[in-house]
């Protein structure tokens, strides 16, 4: 959890010619599963996408990711967040949040998916892998981790790493040449 603070602002209202004064807010931010399901069913479009936000959408997010009850939304604004609060919130996204890491070789591999990543993908993959809903209010990206060791292990443990050419030609050859020597032939 991020816990940020919004300094109070003064600004001007040039339509009503009023002065409109917001105190300090403390907020408490999650990336979580939660946050993208809650923001992916209001604009209707994947939030893990290469697609820039825009400013509004990025804005949503954040109200999105509060854990704060009772937040006046029009907080919310651009010009409330001074550049260092949103640079902060923005290195909260994206650090990993775990100790676990793949190497350059595996992370390369899995890149070339072109599946859409949306919350209902990742829900999928919850229930898939028996990973209790409780973990949708962790970080995004630990959650990603877990999601991907869980199927890094599945897969060595079922044996299911794809060979090479090489490898099952090899192993085919020594196959094929147990046999013949169990049944005393050349072919």
């Amino acid at each position: 959890m991020l816990q940020v603070t919004i300094p109070a602002s003064e600004s001007y209202d040039e339509a009503t010619n009023t002065f409109i004064y917001t105190k300090e807010h403390t907020l408490q931010l999650e990336h979580s599963l939660v946050s993208l399901s809650k923001w992916e069913s209001k604009w209707c479009k994947p939030f893990l996408s290469k697609e820039p936000k825009s400013v509004e959408e990025t804005m949503d997010y954040i109200r999105c990711m509060t854990l704060t009850q009772n937040v006046d939304q029009s907080i919310y604004s651009v010009a409330n967040f001074p550049d260092t609060t949103i640079k902060q919130i923005q290195e909260y996204i994206n650090a990993p949040m775990t100790a676990t890491w793949f190497s350059e070789k595996e992370n390369s591999k899995n890149k070339k998916s072109k599946e859409v990543v949306t919350a209902e993908v990742i829900y999928y993959w919850m229930i898939a892998l028996q990973i209790p809903f409780e973990c949708q209010k962790w970080h995004l990206n630990r959650l990603m981790t877990l999601i991907k060791v869980c199927n890094e292990k599945n897969n060595a443990a079922s044996g299911s790493k794809k060979m090479s050419k090489k490898a099952i030609m090899s192993q085919n050859s020594s196959i094929n040449a147990a046999r013949r020597k169990a049944m005393h032939s050349r072919g």
